[in-house]
């Protein structure tokens, strides 16, 4: 398809992807697992098949290997109905594949299989389809895509393509994502400053109390919040767990919501649903504590199923909680 033939996405997400494989059992250490099941995942890939759920035009910059589970990754966008037109492969790099442990209600080990390098951090400047990222209604990028090159010059290159989004309305999300264990040390003090210079190209910042730390240096949710807000951005949401979520604007606008009640499965894949969620009211200008009850209750009903990426709400699903219905059963396979 020729460039610009297309009408501007509502979500265009960049980042990482992977194969995700989970205990169909939970409680048993990994060691003794004889049974999992395989799921698309990864941060990025996760946030636009919750926004397409939601039915939310999305789009994954990302990269896979040449390879079997590469062939699955893109199946399984297609079936999601995200476009994987902007998902190529590497030759000469495996998929990445990670295996989890699952003792709920808040014990979800993970064990990323991502050498000798991920074919998600060989996303390279040259090869983005900067029109179609600037066009984008939002763009979403992640700390991740920071930790190496090429892929860091890359995601900052695509931040800046971006151009004046504060003036142009358009929405420009840095999702902090902290993994310290893609970092040549796992120092926060080596990570902080692409992080500034990714907060000064985005309009809003999520990231959970670990990461506002490594990114601002402050662990303290309404100090965290404001040094979001100076580092460029105009809305910090900072997720506290147990305590909710807080969002403040730069136009002074707040809301700090409470979490939704709910018998945790796999916490993992939470927060990309959350991330979606939030894409989905800040297309539909939402005001701000809907838009964070709404994510809140999109997270805790992945919270409740075993998979991350096939156990994306649908809206009803989500209306159904906000309304003060019991979180719905995952819908069975295809």
């Amino acid at each position: 398809m020729p460039p610009n033939s297309y009408e501007p996405y509502d979500l265009i997400a960049m980042g990482r992807i992977g194969v995700d494989l989970y205990p169909l059992r939970a409680g048993v250490p990994l060691a003794r697992v004889e049974t999992f099941g395989r799921f698309l995942g990864g941060s990025a890939a996760n946030v636009a098949v919750a926004a397409a759920r939601l039915g939310r035009r999305t789009a994954l910059v990302t990269r896979t290997g040449n390879d079997p589970f590469g062939d699955y990754l893109h199946q399984q966008l297609r079936e999601f109905g995200v476009d994987d037109r902007w998902v190529t492969g590497v030759a000469d790099l495996p998929t990445p594949v990670t295996f989890c442990e699952i003792f709920p209600p808040d014990d979800f080990p993970l064990y990323f299989y991502r050498r000798p390098k991920a074919p998600d951090l060989e996303l390279r400047t040259e090869e983005l389809d900067l029109d179609a990222i600037r066009s984008a209604r939002i763009f979403w990028t992640t700390g991740t895509g920071l930790c190496e090159e090429p892929s860091r010059s890359t995601t900052l290159a695509a931040l800046e393509a971006r151009g004046d989004a504060h003036d142009a309305g358009r929405v420009t999300v840095l999702d902090l994502d902290w993994r310290p264990m893609f970092w040549s040390d796992g120092d926060p003090g080596q990570a902080r400053p692409y992080y500034a210079e990714a907060l000064r190209r985005a309009t809003v910042a999520v990231g959970n109390l670990d990461e506002c730390e490594v990114a601002t240096g402050e662990r303290e949710p309404y100090a965290a919040a404001r040094a979001l807000l100076a580092a460029g951005v105009e809305l910090a949401v900072v997720k506290q767990g147990p305590k909710g979520v807080l969002a403040i604007h730069r136009d002074g606008t707040s809301a700090e919501v409470p979490p939704v009640p709910v018998e945790v499965l796999n916490g993992l894949g939470a927060g990309d649903a959350f991330g979606g969620a939030l894409c989905h009211g800040l297309l539909a200008g939402r005001d701000l504590e809907h838009t964070m009850r709404y994510a809140n209750a999109a997270g805790a009903i992945v919270a409740s199923r075993l998979a991350c990426s096939s156990a994306m709400p649908r809206p009803a699903e989500v209306e159904q909680v906000l309304a003060g219905g019991p979180v719905p059963a995952q819908e069975p396979a295809a």
